[in-house]
């Protein structure tokens, strides 16, 4: 990233509140707002957060679901250490089969929330990108299909482009209620979205 981009993210308003708050990230409170706004997660679920590194969304999580509840963080990098027993790290690709028989196996296929704020490594170039930001999307869906319980939750990051309608569409087969929403600690320049899906068929 360039200097400028770091002195310009450093002076961001929810920057520097997820410092003073000890959040692991300022997108911390795009989950913040999508749950006061949507009421996905209540005490005691069982969440599944994909892509979780550096933590910011488990930390949200784990607050909202309380000590009877389990949030399990999957990331290819170690995520930051959690205080809270009722945390579960997993380092791995949630793409694979492999991490996902992990995820299976800690849950027992019972996830209430799958929540997936997930995101490639960006090229630069659009189509690459938006190709890596779909096939992400896709197998965050594949396991929702697989372990989320019947009336589960799913909330999902999705890059505003031609595949946008389709990937709604998608999600509506297997969800009775579909919302696409931009929370307001979304950077306005960003194209992502977030899809808020609930009451799993």
């Amino acid at each position: 990233m360039s200097k400028k981009w770091n002195k310009e993210r450093k002076q961001e308003p929810y920057y520097k509140q997820a410092k003073k708050e000890s959040y692991h990230s300022r997108a911390s409170y795009k989950l913040l707002q999508l749950d006061n706004k949507y009421k996905i997660i209540k005490q005691g679920d069982i969440i599944v957060d994909l892509g979780a590194a550096p933590g910011g969304w488990s930390q949200v999580a784990l607050e909202k679901t309380g000590g009877d509840g389990l949030v399990v963080g999957v990331d290819l990098q170690r995520i930051k250490s959690m205080e809270q027993s009722n945390f579960l790290g997993i380092i791995g690709d949630f793409t694979q089969e492999e991490t996902i028989k992990k995820i299976i196996k800690v849950t027992g296929s019972q996830a209430d929330v799958i929540l997936s704020d997930a995101s490639p490594r960006l090229t630069g170039i659009k189509d690459v990108d938006q190709i890596k930001a779909l096939d992400l999307v896709e197998n965050a869906l594949k396991i929702a299909r697989d372990i989320l319980k019947p009336r589960g939750s799913l909330v999902i990051k999705v890059f505003q482009g031609e595949e946008f309608e389709n990937i709604l569409k998608n999600i509506k087969k297997d969800f009775k209620t579909v919302k696409s929403t931009k929370p307001p600690s979304s950077r306005k320049k960003s194209v992502e979205m977030y899809v808020v899906a609930k009451n799993k068929k």
